[in-house]
Protein backbone atom coordinates (compact mmCIF):
# COMPACT_ATOMS: atom_id res chain seq x y z
CA UNK A 1 0.00 0.00 0.00
CA UNK A 2 1.41 3.34 -1.07
CA UNK A 3 3.04 5.37 1.57
CA UNK A 4 2.96 9.30 1.86
CA UNK A 5 4.77 11.72 4.23
CA UNK A 6 2.81 15.24 4.59
CA UNK A 7 5.38 17.53 6.49
CA UNK A 8 3.26 21.13 6.95
CA UNK A 9 3.73 23.48 10.27
CA UNK A 10 0.26 24.25 10.10
CA UNK A 11 -1.80 21.27 12.21
CA UNK A 12 -5.19 22.16 10.20
CA UNK A 13 -3.22 21.46 6.91
CA UNK A 14 -1.25 18.13 8.29
CA UNK A 15 -4.36 16.45 9.76
CA UNK A 16 -6.72 18.02 6.76
CA UNK A 17 -4.81 16.01 4.11
CA UNK A 18 -4.05 13.05 6.66
CA UNK A 19 -7.71 12.08 6.88
CA UNK A 20 -8.08 12.51 2.84
CA UNK A 21 -5.55 10.51 1.93
CA UNK A 22 -6.24 7.83 4.58
CA UNK A 23 -9.42 8.41 2.97
CA UNK A 24 -8.38 7.27 -0.31
CA UNK A 25 -6.76 4.17 1.51
CA UNK A 26 -3.15 5.11 1.90
CA UNK A 27 -0.67 5.03 4.78
CA UNK A 28 0.27 8.57 5.69
CA UNK A 29 2.90 10.05 8.66
CA UNK A 30 2.72 13.63 9.45
CA UNK A 31 6.01 16.06 10.56
CA UNK A 32 5.37 19.95 11.75
CA UNK A 33 8.63 20.56 10.46
CA UNK A 34 11.48 20.22 8.05
CA UNK A 35 13.95 19.13 10.54
CA UNK A 36 11.53 15.83 11.46
CA UNK A 37 10.87 15.59 7.65
CA UNK A 38 13.61 15.08 6.51
CA UNK A 39 14.63 12.93 9.45
CA UNK A 40 11.52 10.61 8.66
CA UNK A 41 12.16 10.47 5.28
CA UNK A 42 15.95 9.26 6.06
CA UNK A 43 14.61 6.35 7.97
CA UNK A 44 11.39 5.01 6.17
CA UNK A 45 10.30 4.17 2.52
CA UNK A 46 7.86 6.63 1.28
CA UNK A 47 6.08 6.65 -2.41
CA UNK A 48 5.46 10.69 -2.07
CA UNK A 49 6.12 13.60 0.56
CA UNK A 50 3.62 16.43 0.51
CA UNK A 51 5.80 19.59 1.86
CA UNK A 52 5.37 23.05 3.03
CA UNK A 53 7.88 25.69 1.85
CA UNK A 54 7.28 28.33 4.80
CA UNK A 55 8.35 26.53 8.03
CA UNK A 56 10.57 26.59 11.27
CA UNK A 57 14.22 25.36 10.41
CA UNK A 58 14.47 23.74 6.81
CA UNK A 59 12.12 25.25 5.14
CA UNK A 60 10.54 23.52 1.93
CA UNK A 61 13.20 23.96 -0.90
CA UNK A 62 16.46 23.41 1.93
CA UNK A 63 14.75 20.29 2.27
CA UNK A 64 14.05 19.33 -1.12
CA UNK A 65 17.80 19.87 -2.28
CA UNK A 66 18.96 17.69 0.60
CA UNK A 67 16.61 15.07 -0.10
CA UNK A 68 16.65 15.06 -4.35
CA UNK A 69 20.62 14.55 -3.53
CA UNK A 70 20.15 11.41 -1.36
CA UNK A 71 16.90 9.94 -3.17
CA UNK A 72 16.11 11.28 -6.40
CA UNK A 73 13.78 9.00 -7.16
CA UNK A 74 11.08 10.67 -4.31
CA UNK A 75 8.20 12.57 -5.63
CA UNK A 76 7.89 15.46 -3.83
CA UNK A 77 4.97 18.02 -3.96
CA UNK A 78 5.37 21.33 -2.87
CA UNK A 79 2.33 22.99 -0.79
CA UNK A 80 2.49 26.82 -0.10
CA UNK A 81 0.03 30.07 1.02
CA UNK A 82 2.35 32.38 -0.42
CA UNK A 83 2.20 30.92 -4.12
CA UNK A 84 3.66 32.49 -7.03
CA UNK A 85 4.95 31.40 -10.16
CA UNK A 86 8.58 32.36 -9.35
CA UNK A 87 8.29 30.02 -6.36
CA UNK A 88 6.74 27.22 -8.58
CA UNK A 89 9.57 27.62 -11.21
CA UNK A 90 12.56 26.86 -8.17
CA UNK A 91 10.72 24.43 -6.55
CA UNK A 92 10.27 22.46 -9.99
CA UNK A 93 13.90 23.30 -11.10
CA UNK A 94 15.09 21.74 -7.67
CA UNK A 95 13.21 18.26 -8.59
CA UNK A 96 9.65 18.96 -7.01
CA UNK A 97 7.01 16.61 -8.77
CA UNK A 98 4.24 19.37 -8.56
CA UNK A 99 3.55 22.56 -6.65
CA UNK A 100 -0.18 23.29 -5.60
CA UNK A 101 -1.14 26.43 -3.78
CA UNK A 102 -3.17 26.59 -0.54
CA UNK A 103 -5.80 26.76 0.12
CA UNK A 104 -5.37 23.23 -1.08
CA UNK A 105 -8.14 22.18 -4.02
CA UNK A 106 -9.47 18.07 -2.84
CA UNK A 107 -9.15 17.10 -6.48
CA UNK A 108 -6.08 19.01 -7.51
CA UNK A 109 -4.54 17.28 -4.66
CA UNK A 110 -5.93 13.61 -5.77
CA UNK A 111 -4.99 13.91 -9.17
CA UNK A 112 -1.43 14.85 -8.44
CA UNK A 113 -1.12 12.19 -5.83
CA UNK A 114 -2.20 9.60 -8.58
CA UNK A 115 0.33 10.94 -11.15
CA UNK A 116 2.75 10.91 -8.98
CA UNK A 117 2.44 7.19 -8.42
CA UNK A 118 2.12 6.13 -11.77
CA UNK A 119 5.44 8.12 -12.22
CA UNK A 120 6.85 6.20 -9.26
CA UNK A 121 5.34 3.31 -11.15
CA UNK A 122 7.00 4.07 -14.48
CA UNK A 123 10.40 4.90 -12.80
CA UNK A 124 10.34 1.17 -11.35
CA UNK A 125 9.17 -0.30 -14.90
CA UNK A 126 12.35 1.47 -16.41
CA UNK A 127 14.78 0.75 -13.52
CA UNK A 128 13.40 -3.02 -14.16
CA UNK A 129 13.79 -3.06 -17.83
CA UNK A 130 17.55 -1.78 -17.90
CA UNK A 131 18.40 -4.24 -15.31
CA UNK A 132 16.59 -6.98 -17.17
CA UNK A 133 18.69 -4.87 -20.40
CA UNK A 134 22.17 -4.94 -18.35
CA UNK A 135 21.97 -8.68 -17.83
CA UNK A 136 21.23 -9.44 -20.81
CA UNK A 137 24.44 -7.54 -22.46
CA UNK A 138 26.53 -8.73 -19.54
CA UNK A 139 29.98 -10.66 -20.32
CA UNK A 140 29.95 -13.88 -18.06
CA UNK A 141 33.50 -15.58 -17.70
CA UNK A 142 36.75 -15.66 -15.34
CA UNK A 143 38.99 -17.06 -17.78
CA UNK A 144 42.74 -15.43 -18.47
CA UNK A 145 41.62 -14.68 -22.19
CA UNK A 146 38.21 -12.71 -21.36
CA UNK A 147 39.80 -10.99 -17.90
CA UNK A 148 42.43 -9.37 -20.98
CA UNK A 149 39.65 -8.55 -22.68
CA UNK A 150 37.82 -7.18 -19.48
CA UNK A 151 41.24 -5.31 -18.67
CA UNK A 152 41.23 -3.82 -22.63
CA UNK A 153 37.79 -2.54 -22.11
CA UNK A 154 38.22 -1.05 -19.07
CA UNK A 155 41.04 1.19 -19.70
CA UNK A 156 39.64 2.02 -23.38
CA UNK A 157 35.74 2.79 -22.43
CA UNK A 158 36.22 6.04 -20.53
CA UNK A 159 38.43 7.68 -23.68
CA UNK A 160 36.66 8.53 -26.94
CA UNK A 161 39.37 6.03 -29.06
CA UNK A 162 37.89 4.19 -32.12
CA UNK A 163 37.81 0.22 -31.67
CA UNK A 164 38.45 -2.61 -33.98
CA UNK A 165 36.50 -6.08 -32.63
CA UNK A 166 37.67 -8.88 -33.98
CA UNK A 167 36.36 -12.56 -33.31
CA UNK A 168 33.98 -15.43 -35.08
CA UNK A 169 30.71 -15.57 -35.45
CA UNK A 170 28.87 -16.13 -32.25
CA UNK A 171 31.86 -15.07 -29.69
CA UNK A 172 30.06 -11.82 -28.18
CA UNK A 173 31.47 -8.56 -29.96
CA UNK A 174 28.39 -7.01 -29.69
CA UNK A 175 28.80 -7.36 -25.98
CA UNK A 176 32.26 -5.94 -26.19
CA UNK A 177 30.45 -2.87 -28.04
CA UNK A 178 27.81 -2.37 -25.40
CA UNK A 179 30.06 -2.73 -22.31
CA UNK A 180 32.42 -0.16 -23.86
CA UNK A 181 29.47 1.98 -24.37
CA UNK A 182 27.99 1.46 -20.90
CA UNK A 183 31.20 2.22 -19.11
CA UNK A 184 31.57 5.71 -21.41
CA UNK A 185 30.76 9.12 -21.17
CA UNK A 186 28.42 8.67 -23.68
CA UNK A 187 26.33 6.46 -22.10
CA UNK A 188 22.94 8.29 -21.72
CA UNK A 189 23.19 8.97 -25.19
CA UNK A 190 22.47 6.45 -28.38
CA UNK A 191 23.80 3.55 -29.33
CA UNK A 192 23.44 2.43 -32.82
CA UNK A 193 24.10 -0.91 -34.01
CA UNK A 194 24.43 -1.55 -37.82
CA UNK A 195 24.76 -4.98 -39.11
CA UNK A 196 26.85 -3.99 -42.58
CA UNK A 197 26.23 -7.71 -43.78
CA UNK A 198 22.75 -7.56 -43.55
CA UNK A 199 21.66 -4.46 -45.57
CA UNK A 200 22.29 -4.46 -49.75
CA UNK A 201 25.25 -3.03 -50.77
CA UNK A 202 23.15 -0.04 -52.49
CA UNK A 203 21.33 0.76 -49.71
CA UNK A 204 24.07 1.08 -47.45
CA UNK A 205 24.83 4.80 -47.72
CA UNK A 206 21.26 6.12 -47.42
CA UNK A 207 21.33 3.86 -44.14
CA UNK A 208 24.24 4.87 -43.01
CA UNK A 209 23.95 8.46 -43.96
CA UNK A 210 20.40 9.34 -44.58
CA UNK A 211 18.78 10.70 -47.50
CA UNK A 212 17.02 13.70 -48.99
CA UNK A 213 13.48 13.51 -50.23
CA UNK A 214 13.48 13.15 -54.19
CA UNK A 215 17.13 11.76 -53.83
CA UNK A 216 15.96 8.52 -56.17
CA UNK A 217 12.80 7.39 -57.03
CA UNK A 218 11.41 5.54 -53.82
CA UNK A 219 12.56 8.87 -51.60
CA UNK A 220 9.26 10.41 -50.73
CA UNK A 221 10.15 11.97 -47.73
CA UNK A 222 13.56 13.04 -45.70
CA UNK A 223 15.08 10.15 -43.86
CA UNK A 224 17.80 10.92 -41.09
CA UNK A 225 20.63 8.21 -41.04
CA UNK A 226 22.00 5.65 -38.46
CA UNK A 227 25.40 8.35 -38.15
CA UNK A 228 22.74 11.48 -37.26
CA UNK A 229 20.54 9.13 -35.20
CA UNK A 230 23.94 8.31 -32.87
CA UNK A 231 25.13 11.80 -32.68
CA UNK A 232 26.71 12.52 -29.30
CA UNK A 233 26.36 8.40 -28.87
CA UNK A 234 28.36 5.30 -30.03
CA UNK A 235 27.80 3.92 -33.41
CA UNK A 236 28.66 0.09 -33.80
CA UNK A 237 29.48 -1.31 -37.49
CA UNK A 238 28.96 -4.34 -37.14
CA UNK A 239 30.73 -7.07 -39.71
CA UNK A 240 32.07 -3.96 -41.40
CA UNK A 241 34.40 -6.11 -43.34
CA UNK A 242 30.89 -6.49 -45.95
CA UNK A 243 30.83 -2.67 -46.83
CA UNK A 244 31.07 -1.77 -49.90
CA UNK A 245 33.99 0.63 -50.83
CA UNK A 246 31.94 3.53 -51.67
CA UNK A 247 30.30 3.61 -48.04
CA UNK A 248 33.98 2.78 -46.54
CA UNK A 249 35.11 6.15 -48.40
CA UNK A 250 31.55 7.99 -47.12
CA UNK A 251 32.66 6.79 -43.35
CA UNK A 252 36.50 7.30 -43.92
CA UNK A 253 35.38 11.12 -44.35
CA UNK A 254 33.02 10.93 -41.08
CA UNK A 255 36.10 9.96 -38.73
CA UNK A 256 38.59 12.22 -40.29
CA UNK A 257 36.06 15.21 -40.77
CA UNK A 258 33.22 14.77 -38.28
CA UNK A 259 31.02 15.44 -40.85
CA UNK A 260 28.48 13.49 -43.26
CA UNK A 261 26.46 14.84 -45.90
CA UNK A 262 23.13 12.83 -46.97
CA UNK A 263 22.25 10.99 -50.04
CA UNK A 264 21.32 13.90 -52.82
CA UNK A 265 21.86 16.34 -50.11
CA UNK A 266 24.30 19.47 -50.53
CA UNK A 267 25.22 20.63 -46.80
CA UNK A 268 27.52 19.38 -44.08
CA UNK A 269 26.05 18.01 -41.52
CA UNK A 270 28.73 17.61 -38.28
CA UNK A 271 28.40 14.91 -36.05
CA UNK A 272 30.09 13.71 -33.07
CA UNK A 273 30.04 10.18 -32.86
CA UNK A 274 31.79 7.52 -31.26
CA UNK A 275 32.62 4.79 -33.68
CA UNK A 276 33.22 1.19 -32.81
CA UNK A 277 33.34 -1.94 -35.39
CA UNK A 278 33.67 -5.19 -35.68
CA UNK A 279 34.41 -8.08 -38.32
CA UNK A 280 34.89 -11.74 -38.40
CA UNK A 281 36.86 -11.29 -41.21
CA UNK A 282 40.59 -11.22 -41.37
CA UNK A 283 40.92 -7.64 -42.98
CA UNK A 284 44.82 -7.55 -44.16
CA UNK A 285 43.41 -10.52 -46.49
CA UNK A 286 40.53 -7.90 -47.64
CA UNK A 287 43.13 -4.91 -48.23
CA UNK A 288 45.27 -7.16 -49.91
CA UNK A 289 42.35 -8.64 -52.07
CA UNK A 290 41.41 -4.91 -52.58
CA UNK A 291 38.08 -5.23 -50.96
CA UNK A 292 38.64 -2.74 -47.71
CA UNK A 293 40.56 0.61 -47.88
CA UNK A 294 43.71 0.06 -45.93
CA UNK A 295 43.08 3.61 -45.01
CA UNK A 296 40.12 3.27 -42.99
CA UNK A 297 41.47 0.09 -41.31
CA UNK A 298 44.06 1.99 -39.59
CA UNK A 299 41.26 4.90 -38.97
CA UNK A 300 39.00 2.43 -36.95
CA UNK A 301 42.17 0.08 -35.33
CA UNK A 302 43.12 2.30 -32.88
CA UNK A 303 42.42 -0.22 -30.23
CA UNK A 304 42.07 -3.66 -31.42
CA UNK A 305 40.29 -6.26 -29.33
CA UNK A 306 40.09 -9.71 -29.87
CA UNK A 307 37.60 -12.08 -28.42
CA UNK A 308 38.09 -15.50 -27.97
CA UNK A 309 36.12 -18.56 -29.78
CA UNK A 310 34.12 -20.62 -26.44
CA UNK A 311 36.82 -23.62 -27.68
CA UNK A 312 39.34 -21.42 -26.09
CA UNK A 313 37.65 -20.41 -22.99
CA UNK A 314 35.81 -23.91 -22.26
CA UNK A 315 36.29 -23.39 -18.07
CA UNK A 316 33.80 -20.43 -18.56
CA UNK A 317 30.78 -22.78 -20.33
CA UNK A 318 29.28 -23.99 -16.82
CA UNK A 319 28.90 -20.36 -15.76
CA UNK A 320 27.34 -19.03 -19.21
CA UNK A 321 24.94 -22.18 -19.07
CA UNK A 322 24.20 -21.53 -15.56
CA UNK A 323 23.56 -17.89 -16.41
CA UNK A 324 21.59 -18.42 -19.89
CA UNK A 325 19.05 -20.95 -17.50
CA UNK A 326 18.57 -17.88 -15.63
CA UNK A 327 17.87 -15.48 -18.21
CA UNK A 328 15.72 -17.87 -20.25
CA UNK A 329 14.14 -18.79 -17.59
CA UNK A 330 13.23 -14.80 -16.61
CA UNK A 331 12.30 -14.07 -19.95
CA UNK A 332 9.66 -17.20 -20.05
CA UNK A 333 8.49 -16.52 -16.41
CA UNK A 334 8.76 -19.93 -15.42
CA UNK A 335 11.61 -21.25 -12.23
CA UNK A 336 15.09 -21.33 -13.44
CA UNK A 337 15.92 -25.49 -14.28
CA UNK A 338 18.72 -27.28 -12.24
CA UNK A 339 21.09 -29.14 -14.84
CA UNK A 340 23.26 -32.04 -13.29
CA UNK A 341 27.10 -32.41 -13.43
CA UNK A 342 27.09 -35.08 -15.92
CA UNK A 343 25.02 -32.91 -18.52
CA UNK A 344 27.25 -29.86 -17.39
CA UNK A 345 30.29 -32.15 -18.24
CA UNK A 346 28.81 -32.88 -21.59
CA UNK A 347 28.40 -29.62 -22.71
CA UNK A 348 31.33 -28.18 -21.67
CA UNK A 349 33.17 -31.49 -23.89
CA UNK A 350 30.96 -30.17 -26.66
CA UNK A 351 33.20 -28.46 -29.93
CA UNK A 352 30.52 -25.20 -30.22
CA UNK A 353 31.19 -24.18 -33.58
CA UNK A 354 28.74 -21.48 -33.25
CA UNK A 355 30.38 -19.94 -30.29
CA UNK A 356 28.16 -18.37 -27.23
CA UNK A 357 25.03 -18.38 -29.61
CA UNK A 358 24.84 -21.70 -30.42
CA UNK A 359 25.56 -22.77 -26.84
CA UNK A 360 22.53 -19.80 -25.80
CA UNK A 361 20.54 -21.44 -28.36
CA UNK A 362 21.00 -25.18 -26.87
CA UNK A 363 20.29 -24.22 -23.32
CA UNK A 364 17.01 -22.72 -24.60
CA UNK A 365 16.16 -25.89 -26.44
CA UNK A 366 17.11 -28.01 -23.34
CA UNK A 367 14.86 -25.76 -21.03
CA UNK A 368 11.23 -26.19 -23.40
CA UNK A 369 12.69 -30.13 -24.38
CA UNK A 370 14.42 -31.21 -21.26
CA UNK A 371 12.90 -32.64 -17.80
CA UNK A 372 12.07 -30.53 -14.54
CA UNK A 373 15.93 -31.20 -14.39
CA UNK A 374 18.11 -30.91 -17.02
CA UNK A 375 19.47 -34.38 -17.50
CA UNK A 376 22.61 -36.09 -19.29
CA UNK A 377 20.22 -37.77 -20.95
CA UNK A 378 18.41 -34.58 -22.27
CA UNK A 379 21.78 -33.13 -23.59
CA UNK A 380 22.73 -36.84 -25.39
CA UNK A 381 18.83 -36.54 -26.77
CA UNK A 382 18.30 -32.74 -27.31
CA UNK A 383 21.75 -31.38 -28.70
Amino acid sequence: MPKILVIDDERSIRNSLKDILEYEKHIVDIAENGNEGYEKIMQNHYDLVFCDIKMPGIDGIELLKKVMNERDDLQIVIISGHGSIDIAVDAIREGAFDFISKPLDLNRVLITVKNAFDKSKLLIETKSLKTKISSKYEIIGKTDKLNDVLDVISKVAPTDARVLITGANGTGKELVARRIHELSQRNKLPFIEVNCAAIPSELIESELFGYEKGAFTSAVKQKIGKFELADGGTIFLDEIGDMSLSAQAKVLRALQEKKISRVGGEKDITVDVRVIAATNKNLADEIQSKTFREDLFHRLSVIKIHVPSLQERKEDIPLLVIHFIKLISVEMGIQPKDIDSNALSLLVDMPWTGNIRELRNVVERLIILGDTSISEKNVRDFV
